[in-house]
């Protein structure tokens, strides 16, 4: 069953940037329509109490307390039959009635009567009105009412006055509102949704540049990132080089070494065949060249097995490296009685491969401990963002230290297997992590040796 590829970085990008745009342009629009629709109730509620206190201005009372309603009263809307504003008085103490003459033909849902001094609004939902015609059935009010108490002769009269509006004209306003809002926050989104479709092309475009360089790289047009990318990428086209760069280089140490190995093993090769015509010298020439061609083998391996400086290595803790190391050369020459002095703190890291670190440390305290009459001194520090090892021991020391690094293979005693073959590795293995191999002599008299290396 074939695995369906995730979604890229643009995809997600805009999935996401889109369900969060509809998310707020709906919140936001939600909220804009109910604060007007509040707004413009609040309005139409305002403008009906308005009413209320004009008819309370024209209302009278007269001796009787019967009411009396002028002719003509200050909203001309209320005079107009069916002008979807309407109003009613009612005089509960003489069951009187009184209506505008915008009621003519109809029956609107009026309120009941509540206590004096009381505001009421509220929006009605009537039944088919009274004599409407059937597209005027089924409307809905907005309606103001207000009780009050009349006093005439010193006498309390309790009117309570009622005013409705029909809901069409604020539904219409609202609608139109509505369709105004939500065209513009259409367009507005759709306009963001292609802005953002731009601004990620335009951001991702160093990512499209990067992939095609890698695939340049591949196709071995192109040997590392050479573009200009932002320092958000710096980092990991620094590293992407840095491993390119590291892995040739292993690469180039691995072809060197077979080919070096190819050669050097040519001339004892060539030695043991031409001592076939003299049997008796074979013996003694096959053991002598199969020696050297063990230290050759062993120096080639050592140079190619080398990880070099590696940026993603992680850090080591070098005390147990050296102690791990000690202790194996207490055995190997415990007819010294060595007396070992190590400086080496023991939350000192370093960003080595292990293999490296034992490659090298093990070659230069096994060289000391060879040479050494009864002391080895190792310090390992670090200064300046550089890894520090010194390792000095108390022997003859080097009649020539530069010798030693000039020479392709330094052998200073024929009788100790393996004496400059170390040292050649150590200095392959520190050019491999830019580092520095430096030999000198000791204030003590013996061997000293300094191992710089820089940080990947």
């Amino acid at each position: 069953m074939a695995i369906k590829a995730p979604l890229s970085i643009r995809a997600r990008l805009i999935w996401g940037g889109t369900l969060v745009l509809l998310a707020f342009l709906a919140a936001a629009g939600w909220a804009v329509q109910k604060a007007y629709e509040d707004s413009v109730q609040a309005a139409r509620f305002a403008r009906l109490q308005t009413t209320v206190y004009l008819l309370m201005a024209g209302a009278e009372l007269d001796a009787q307390g019967a009411l009396v309603m002028p002719p003509a009263l200050a909203e001309p809307r209320l005079s107009l039959p069916a002008s979807g504003l309407y109003a009613q008085i009612v005089n509960p103490d003489h069951n009187e009635t009184w209506q505008s003459t915008s009621t003519v033909g109809l029956t609107p849902p009026f309120q009941r009567v509540q206590a004096p001094g009381q505001w009421r609004f509220d929006t009605i939902a009537a039944s088919p009105l009274a004599g409407g015609s059937p597209a005027k059935t089924g409307r809905a009010y907005l309606a103001a009412t207000y009780a009050v108490t009349w006093t005439v002769n010193n006498r309390a009269s309790p009117l309570v006055i009622s005013v409705l509006e029909d809901k069409a004209a604020f539904d219409r306003e609202l609608g139109a509102f509505k369709r105004t809002l939500w065209l513009w926050l259409g367009g507005t989104g759709v306009l963001l949704l292609l802005t953002q479709i731009v601004l990620l092309r335009w951001g991702l475009a160093p990512l499209r540049q990067m992939a095609r360089e890698v695939q340049h790289i591949e196709q071995g047009t192109q040997t590392q990132l050479e573009g200009r990318y932002p320092r958000e990428l710096n980092g990991l086209t620094q590293n992407l080089n840095g491993l390119m760069a590291q892995e040739r280089a292993r690469q180039t140490r691995f072809k060197d070494a077979l080919d070096d190995l190819a050669h050097s093993l040519k001339t004892p090769l060539a030695v043991m065949r031409a001592s076939l015509d003299a049997p008796q010298e074979l013996p003694a020439l096959v053991a002598q060249q199969v020696a050297r061609m063990d230290d050759i083998v062993v120096h080639q391996l050592g140079r190619a097995g080398a990880s070099g400086a590696a940026r993603f290595a992680p850090h080591l803790v070098l005390a147990p490296v050296v102690s791990r190391i000690q202790a194996s050369l207490d055995k190997v020459y415990a007819d010294k009685h060595l007396s070992w002095v190590v400086d080496c703190p023991a939350d000192l890291t370093w960003r080595i491969d292990e293999g490296d670190a034992f490659e090298m440390l093990g070659n230069v305290l096994d060289n000391a401990a060879k040479w050494a009459r009864q002391q080895v001194m190792v310090k390992i520090w670090t200064q300046d963002q550089r890894l520090h090892v010194r390792v000095t021991d108390d022997g003859p020391g080097f009649d020539d230290p530069q010798a030693v690094l000039q020479q392709r293979r330094v052998r200073l005693d024929e009788q100790v297997p393996g004496h400059g073959i170390g040292l050649s590795v150590v200095r392959d293995l520190v050019a491999s992590h830019h580092g520095m191999l430096t030999v000198s002599r000791a204030s003590s008299g013996g061997a000293q040796l300094d191992l710089v290396l820089s940080a990947a």
